[in-house]
C-alpha cells in the first residue's frame, strides 16, 4: 500500500452521511485499470460495507470519532430549549438534513433537540419522527463508540438528557 492512513483495522470512524462505523482493513483494488488503495469500513447499524479510496478518504469527511470534549458539547446541546421555529417544514427539513449528514456531533443533537417532542406537545409528521429517529441513533452510536457503552446505554442516556429539558 503506497497511501499512509491514520486509521487502523479495528479504529472507529464516522463518516458523515452514515454514521460510525469500523475500518475493517485495508485493501488494494484494481479498477478500470487503476490500481486504489481502499479503506473498508463496516457499519454495523445499517448492516453496510463501504470502500473509501484512501486518496479521497479526508476530503469525503471521513473522521476519527469525536473527543470526549466535542461530545460533552454535543451533549450540553440537549439540555438547552429547542429552537422550534415557526417556517415551513420543508425548508427546515432541508437544514436538518444538511446538519445531520455533517457528521458534527453537535449539529446533530440540535436536530435531536429541536426534533424532540414531550407528551404535552403536538405531534410529529411522519417525516419529523423520521428525522429524529435517524439524528438520535446517528449521535447515538457515535456516544457508544466514545463512552464504549451498548447502544441501548447510550440512546437512554441521550432521551434521560432530554427529558430533563
Amino acid at each position: 500500500m503506497a497511501s499512509e492512513t491514520p486509521f487502523s483495522p479495528g479504529d472507529f470512524v464516522v463518516y458523515p452521511t452514515h454514521g460510525v462505523g469500523r475500518v475493517t482493513g485495508l485493501e488494494a483494488q484494481e479498477i478500470a485499470g487503476m490500481s486504489l488503495d481502499v479503506l473498508v469500513v463496516a457499519f454495523e447499524q445499517s448492516r453496510m460495507t463501504m470502500r473509501v479510496p484512501l486518496a479521497k478518504a479526508k476530503a469525503s469527511g471521513l473522521r476519527g470519532l469525536s473527543t470526549r470534549k466535542a461530545m460533552d458539547s454535543a451533549l450540553s446541546i440537549l439540555g438547552q430549549r429547542s429552537r422550534g421555529r415557526r417556517t415551513m417544514w420543508s425548508r427546515r427539513a432541508q437544514e436538518y438534513e444538511t446538519k445531520l449528514n455533517s457528521g458534527d456531533p453537535v449539529a446533530i443533537a440540535e436536530v435531536v433537540r429541536d426534533l424532540h417532542r414531550d407528551g404535552g406537545q403536538a405531534e410529529q409528521s411522519f417525516s419529523e419522527r423520521q428525522m429524529y429517529e435517524s439524528a438520535l441513533e446517528r449521535l447515538a452510536c457515535e456516544l457508544a463508540a466514545v463512552e464504549k457503552i451498548d447502544l441501548d446505554a447510550a440512546t437512554q442516556k441521550l432521551e434521560k438528557l432530554l427529558k430533563a429539558a
